[in-house]
């Protein structure tokens, strides 16, 4: 019985791991994208009219 509590407890903590490497990577993509698009935006300001 606890052999099998224990690799449940090991398939869901790798399974953690897992994701939280995959949201780090989402998040610092999207961090850079947007610094990026912002400072063209900003180097851009002088041709944007409304």
């Amino acid at each position: 019985m606890n052999e099998k509590i224990y690799k449940t407890m090991k398939s869901v903590g790798s399974g953690n791991i897992a994701l939280g490497i995959i949201v780090l990577v989402t998040g610092i993509a999207s961090g850079i994208l947007m610094i990026v698009n912002g400072a063209l935006l900003l180097k851009k300001k002088s041709e944007i009219t409304f």
